[in-house]
């Protein structure tokens, strides 16, 4: 025991049943415990025992009476050490001389550290802990106590200490706060010691040691936790200045306005930001059980001067739920819950400057039930104040990232025209593949699969091939602007078309073979950043160009040469390629004479003849690339020297 006070219990009937205590059973001379004695008391020394008798059960208490405060001056009655109680304990229960039970308990008690005297004026000096260590002993955890294991505690006992002697705690939490580091010359602990080492270590004592003197006495910093909270405002003091393009939209609340939106992974974002003069057009599967509900739309939108307005909403009934139910499982009628969503939802700000003047937006609402899979629509649209007619007219003119680019026939009554690209769906064949608008600024490439007769005439099949890819650009001109209005026509730069290449090859009248079939068309856009408007760049086309590639379409005889068609892939591919807005100034003389010396450039490259002597030579270590390097200029300039005349001379003599 190691307290004041121990409890146990005796498991039978207690009546009749004496229990003594005996203080120090064991012979001194001989080593062994003394037979029992029945004739023991209740009191031995400075130890009492109590016994609460129960029906099955008693409870035995042994606990010390004297004090466990160490001695003060010229006091007694008190521990003179702080070990207080080292004593060997024997409780008995007799029936009679009959010994019942019997109980062994080795006493070690420690003196209480609390302090009950009068409090000296003498402060404990704390030494600086950056040039010597604050605690020698920092696995010494429990104070007037012997920690196990812990060899540097000076309250354990050389009796004590020979039980974990072996297996005490090593380095620093150890008791080893100041250990040899590998810099100096007597420490042996590196595992890979360099052949320079024995010149270049440190003699030193262990007081000057590199693991103390490095505390940083600076300013700390809290890190800052990102969040959906506007970025905008560093203060809310500072006035709101508007948005700018790409800028996220903000709430009434300082937070994000969000729309569902597709991330790079393809997959939809319920809480993704608006960013201003940004649209997109996306679509989102999901089912009654993983539906979920969007922002609410009586949330106010900061106007862009600090200013809120109201989104007007408009609510309408889906009629034709075949759209955006892609799939359906058949259950039973009464096994069917169906509830309320949205279907699409439509938002257009209607926008001026830096601000939003009026948010509108449509709410499809119809009803999905479970089994069934929505395929739900987003669409955000920004219109300029001034649009008329459906026409917007911007006044920021030039094109976006991610705009429609603006086509026109200008050879026909009605000036609307398309430059699309594929978008394949189901078996990926051109005869169900749909159109999308080219977007400016991203590339692309689609296609889709024409299906080829064997006897397929190849003058057909070029016209037939042709016919599609020029589908997809029905305009003779693309605007050079995102505002080109139809009745100015240099807003528009013309189309230059290239014609496929034909070989004149003659098939000999063999089935299954055609070359030259124009299967690839190539779209070219030039553009160039012509300038600037409230800090937007502005880009604008320059030239469009349309190409094809032309290739041998050969039948594909599949197991047994049952199928007569063959497959014949068709693909569109779009290309921005920005040039600077102006001619590159001419190449002056220095820089003709510079490009001689540039290593970019040309296959000699002088300012690295040195190059094994500098840092960006990795192929081998630096101190040996150095060594050798100076080696061989000792080589050279032995040589230099045995070569004069007058070493030879001074040789002969």
């Amino acid at each position: 025991m190691s307290g004041p006070r121990i409890n146990s219990f005796f498991l039978g009937n207690s009546s009749g049943v004496n229990f003594s205590i005996i203080l120090s059973p064991r012979d001194a001379e001989a080593g062994k415990f003394q037979p029992a004695n029945c004739s023991g008391s209740k009191r031995a020394g400075d130890w009492n025992l109590d016994v609460t008798p129960g029906v099955d059960t008693s409870k035995v208490t042994v606990s010390l009476t004297r004090t466990l405060e160490l001695c003060l001056p010229n006091a007694t009655e008190c521990c003179p050490s702080p070990l207080c109680v080292v004593e060997t304990l024997q409780v008995l229960a007799c029936r009679g001389s009959v010994v019942l039970a019997q109980l062994l308990i080795q006493a070690e008690i420690f003196a209480n550290s609390s302090f009950t005297g009068n409090v000296s004026e003498n402060a404990t000096i704390i030494p600086n802990q950056a040039f010597k260590p604050l605690g020698s002993c920092p696995c010494d955890l429990t104070a007037g106590a012997c920690d196990v294991r812990c060899c540097c505690d000076l309250e354990c006992t050389p009796d004590l200490q020979q039980l974990f002697s072996g297996s005490c705690f090593t380095g620093v939490f150890g008791g080893d706060v100041n250990p040899p580091y590998d810099q100096l010359c007597s420490s042996q602990s590196m595992e890979y010691t360099p052949e320079w080492f024995p010149f270049l270590c440190v003699h030193s004592s262990l007081d000057n040691t590199p693991f103390l003197g490095y505390f940083y006495h600076g300013s700390t910093s809290t890190p800052k936790v990102p969040s959906f909270k506007i970025p905008l405002q560093t203060s809310p003091g500072k006035p709101f200045t508007g948005y700018r393009e790409g800028d996220p939209i903000i709430t009434e609340e300082d937070e994000y306005f969000t729309v569902p939106q597709q991330s790079l992974a393809g997959q939809c974002v319920g809480n993704a930001p608006v960013a201003y003069l940004h649209n997109f057009d996306v679509k989102c599967l999901t089912n009654l059980e993983s539906y979920k509900e969007g922002l609410p739309h009586d949330v106010r939108i900061n106007s862009g001067t600090a200013d809120f307005i109201q989104q007007n909403v408009v609510y309408r009934a889906i009629t034709d739920r075949g759209k955006f139910i892609t799939e359906s499982e058949n259950l039973l009628a009464a096994e069917v819950l169906c509830q309320n969503v949205t279907f699409a939802e439509h938002y257009k700000f209607i926008w001026k400057d830096k601000n939003i003047e009026q948010v509108n937006v449509t709410v499809f609402l119809g009803s999905l039930c479970d089994g069934e899979i929505l395929t739900q629509r987003f669409t955000v649209e920004f219109l300029n104040l001034n649009s008329t007619n459906g026409e917007e007219l911007f006044e920021d003119p030039g094109y976006q990232v991610g705009k429609p680019v603006r086509a026109a026939n200008l050879n026909a009554s009605d000036p609307l025209g398309s430059l699309n690209i594929w978008q394949p769906a189901g078996r990926g064949l051109c005869a169900s593949a749909t159109s999308r608008p080219v977007l400016f600024g991203v590339d692309s490439y689609s296609g889709c699969i024409l299906e080829v007769d064997i006897n397929e005439d190849c003058s057909f099949l070029r016209g037939n091939v042709t016919e599609k890819l020029n589908a997809l650009i029905q305009a003779t001109h693309i605007g050079k602007r995102d505002n080109s209005s139809y009745s100015d026509l240099n807003d528009w730069v013309e189309i230059i078309r290239l014609d496929p290449f034909r070989s004149n090859v003659s098939t000999g009248g063999l089935k299954g073979f055609c070359p030259d079939i124009p299967a690839n068309l190539n779209i070219r856009i030039i553009f160039a950043k012509v300038g600037a408007v409230q800090g937007i760049p502005q880009q604008q086309i320059l030239a469009v160009q349309i190409s094809y590639s032309t290739v041998i379409w050969q039948f594909q005889c599949g197991l047994g040469c049952r199928n007569t068609l063959s497959l014949l892939p068709i693909t569109a591919s779009v290309q921005f390629i920005e040039v600077p807005a102006q001619p590159p100034p001419p190449v002056t003389r220095y820089q003709k004479l510079y490009e001689e010396f540039d290593c970019n450039r040309n296959e000699v490259c002088w300012p690295q003849l040195l190059y094994p002597l500098t840092r960006f030579y990795t192929g081998e270590p630096y101190s040996q690339s150095l060594a050798k390097g100076l080696f061989l200029a000792f080589l050279v300039l032995l040589a230099a020297i045995t070569s004069n005349p007058w070493f030879s001379k001074l040789w002969k003599r």
